[in-house]
């Protein structure tokens, strides 16, 4: 980690921690998920980096070293969007690759949806084209206990999350995440119920990754992050008929837990996705899970670079 340079940028009143290495006019922007932080793109910036491309990563606004918004309750999706491309401008970037995960992901694809003109392409990990909305994910169609129902109510992660110290969190959301299934607590347990103390890291992610995940979340908390994506992941951003232009490749880790989110598999093998998405390539790799780019990060690397070769002008 000792050739990223860390920074701390003003964007729209705030300042975001941005890690970057390498240089030159081609510039790859990554997009962290919860529970990450800039920390996830590792290895991918290294190799980005080092196939001739300037790497760049954001703890997103309320999140790790980047400053908290005055009313965390009322962030949205198209804030991080806005973010995105203030970011852009005061760094001088026209033109930029988009690489997202979880609902980096989303935020990824609403940029390239409101802003085309400055997406070069994307690069999604795990998640297909989600639109906030009413409809964007429907817990209505999971069990009552679905982490995400529980995380949307006011005050419950709070409330689980606050008898834990911010270390064993993130370590539980990682081991939670990196199941086959979505977590699902019954009526008498909260969601870090789930996770028995005594139950490893998995094999790809070692105590210093978690350590470093940890220091960052320590200083930011979970406040923001609850907020988004959770709690606003139904919240309509007033986009109608929306349509990303850019050359698109979505990775799944066929062990994904969110394929088994209510009708999540089916829609992103259906051609309904290319209506939103025409230039969409996807790829599963087989012993991919939810973390697919940290437990293959050398085929996921390869990926990535051979699409930013395909499409580099």
């Amino acid at each position: 980690m000792e050739l990223i340079k860390h920074t701390l940028v003003e964007v729209r009143g705030l300042k975001l921690h941005v890690a970057e290495i390498g240089t030159g006019p081609k510039v790859v922007l990554f997009l962290h998920g919860f529970p990450e932080i800039w920390y996830t793109w590792r290895y991918q910036m290294k190799a980005v980096a080092a196939a001739g491309y300037r790497a760049i990563a954001i703890d997103f606004r309320g999140y790790g070293l980047s400053e908290q918004p005055a009313e965390p309750e009322k962030g949205n999706f198209m804030d991080l969007v806005d973010d995105v491309v203030a970011l852009l401008d005061t760094c001088g970037i026209n033109k930029v690759f988009l690489i997202g995960k979880d609902f980096g992901s989303i935020t990824a694809y609403l940029v390239a949806v409101v802003h085309p003109e400055r997406v070069s392409g994307i690069v999604s990990l795990g998640i297909p084209f989600l639109l906030p909305g009413p409809n964007c994910i429907r817990n209505d169609l999971m069990p009552s206990g679905f982490y995400i129902t529980r995380w949307q109510e006011p005050g419950r992660a709070e409330a689980d999350f606050g008898r834990l110290d911010v270390k064993t969190v993130v370590r539980n959301v990682y081991i939670l995440f990196s199941g086959t299934e979505p977590p699902t607590a019954r009526d008498d347990q909260e969601i870090m119920d789930l996770v028995d103390p005594s139950t490893p890291l998995p094999p790809w992610f070692s105590e210093e990754d978690l350590a470093a995940y940890a220091s960052l979340y320590e200083k930011s908390g979970f406040r923001f992050a609850l907020q988004v994506p959770y709690r606003s992941l139904g919240i309509a951003c007033g986009i109608t008929n929306p349509k990303v232009t850019a050359p698109t490749l979505l990775i799944n880790g066929q062990k994904d837990y969110l394929l088994k989110f209510a009708g999540m598999e089916d829609y992103t093998k259906s051609e309904q996705l290319k209506h939103f998405v025409p230039d969409l390539d996807t790829v599963f790799l087989d012993e991919g899970n939810h973390f697919v780019h940290e437990n293959l990060p050398k085929q996921v690397n390869e990926l990535i670079i051979t699409f930013l070769t395909k499409h580099c002008n």
